[in-house]
């Protein structure tokens, strides 16, 4: 997949009111492959709306979103799985991890089944954004700040053309947000991959090519 398309995309609950000062809604907006974009909102402009609209799970907008051109309105379950298994990954303000299972067992269970990370990566990673000690903890007995860098690790465990990150460090201080960084710099890089990243206000510092207001 080498772009995504939003066209005069607005979500439901705006209603039919004027967006002016917004560059995403209401708007004609490309996001290419191998871009990494910021996209900057204050609470309830719709950033979570946004991710979910472009991962597929909702649909409650107007306009058109297309990918590589194609309507995504149009596409049926076998497309979305293809595109969510080798194209698109996510990572979830809410993160939804199994609290259950340790923190390796739930970068474990995607990992079986895209194949994609060597477990040596996976405990490399742990160690990169400090939490190597938590390997074996419950998810839901970490901080939330140590879930978001578990979930990260997750979104990684896949192929992906693009990855959408929806406030991955709102709850990480400047070091393990400047780790988590650097890891996300280096997986797009190496994949060519576009990178979409909201933000309330807090962002990983990485080199973004737009910076666009919601």
């Amino acid at each position: 997949m080498e772009s995504i398309e939003l066209r005069q995309v607005t979500p439901d609950a705006f209603g039919g009111r004027e967006l002016s000062g917004s560059e995403v809604w209401q708007t004609e907006r490309t996001f290419g492959r191998g871009e990494v974009c910021l996209v900057e909102a204050v609470s309830g402009a719709g950033k979570s709306s946004l991710c979910g609209y472009l991962y597929g799970y909702r649909k409650d907008y107007r306009g058109t979103i297309a990918f590589d051109g194609k309507d995504i309105r149009k596409w049926g379950r076998g497309e979305w799985r293809e595109c969510r298994n080798n194209r698109l990954s996510m990572l979830f303000q809410d993160l939804r991890l199994f609290p259950e299972l340790t923190a390796s067992e739930n970068i474990k269970l995607k990992n079986r089944l895209t194949h994609y990370k060597s477990k040596e990566w996976i405990r490399t990673a742990f160690e990169r954004v400090g939490i190597a000690d938590k390997w074996e903890s419950p998810a839901g007995k970490l901080s939330f700040g140590q879930q978001q860098r578990v979930a990260l690790i997750r979104a990684l465990c896949q192929p992906f053309d693009f990855i959408l990150l929806d406030e991955p460090v709102s709850h990480l201080d400047a070091a393990n947000s400047r780790v988590v960084g650097e890891l996300l710099s280096e997986e797009v890089r190496q994949r060519g991959a576009g990178l979409i990243l909201t933000s309330i206000g807090l962002h990983p510092l990485l080199k973004y090519d737009k910076t666009l207001r919601l």
